[in-house]
């Protein structure tokens, strides 16, 4: 299977699709942007996952089966358990292959204004104490250190089972990111070069 870059036309009109990537690395972002395009529901993966005090969900499995089973959806490709289900079902996933720094400095960012503004996440979630990047191994700072070159990993293996997969578009940094979105992104969602709707799609 060859992995199409930031200029290469989607063969097909996505229904169900995975955006990978390391934390800090905007997964949840381009989901969000790729539902808008498509008329996608985006279900984040983090919500299904995390009860309260971050503790895991019992129903995480359930939910997860569940929202493949969906005709049409978006979501993040995380969780191990949860990667072979939504990968049997996708039919697009979205590989965002950024330097480790680039998101390193995203996710730091994002970990300082979730803490300084007392942002409630999922099922009442509120990111620790910023110390606790230092005394806290399983931290998502050097959880994302350590972890970044693990989606490269799970993309390989993926593409090398053989069987049924997803198209798989790589995306190495934000330049190539926002090239996609406004180029075989759009197209596909129904936009022709002046940026006007087509017949179809009015």
């Amino acid at each position: 299977m060859s992995l199409l870059g930031a200029s290469d036309e989607l063969p097909l009109t996505p229904r169900r699709v995975l955006v990978a990537g390391t934390s800090g690395s905007g997964k949840t972002t381009l989901s969000g942007r790729i539902g808008e395009s498509l008329g996608l529901p985006h279900v984040e993966l983090d919500s299904l996952f995390h009860g309260p005090g971050w503790q895991p969900r019992a129903e995480f499995a359930d939910d997860v089966r569940a929202l493949a089973a969906r005709p049409r959806w978006v979501t993040e490709w995380q969780y191990h358990d949860a990667r072979p289900v939504l990968a049997a079902r996708a039919d697009l996933l979205v590989w965002l292959d950024h330097p480790r720094a680039t998101a390193l400095r995203r996710l730091v960012w994002r970990t300082v204004r979730r803490r300084v503004a007392g942002t409630v996440l999922w099922n009442g979630n509120v990111e620790p104490p910023l110390y606790t990047v230092f005394t806290d191994r399983e931290h998502v700072v050097r959880w994302a250190w350590n972890a970044h070159g693990r989606t490269r990993h799970h993309v390989d293996v993926l593409r090398a089972s053989g069987g049924p997969a997803p198209v798989v578009v790589r995306l190495r940094g934000q330049r190539e990111v926002d090239e996609w979105r406004s180029g075989p992104l759009r197209r596909v969602a129904g936009y022709g070069p002046d940026g006007r709707a087509t017949p179809a799609e009015r």
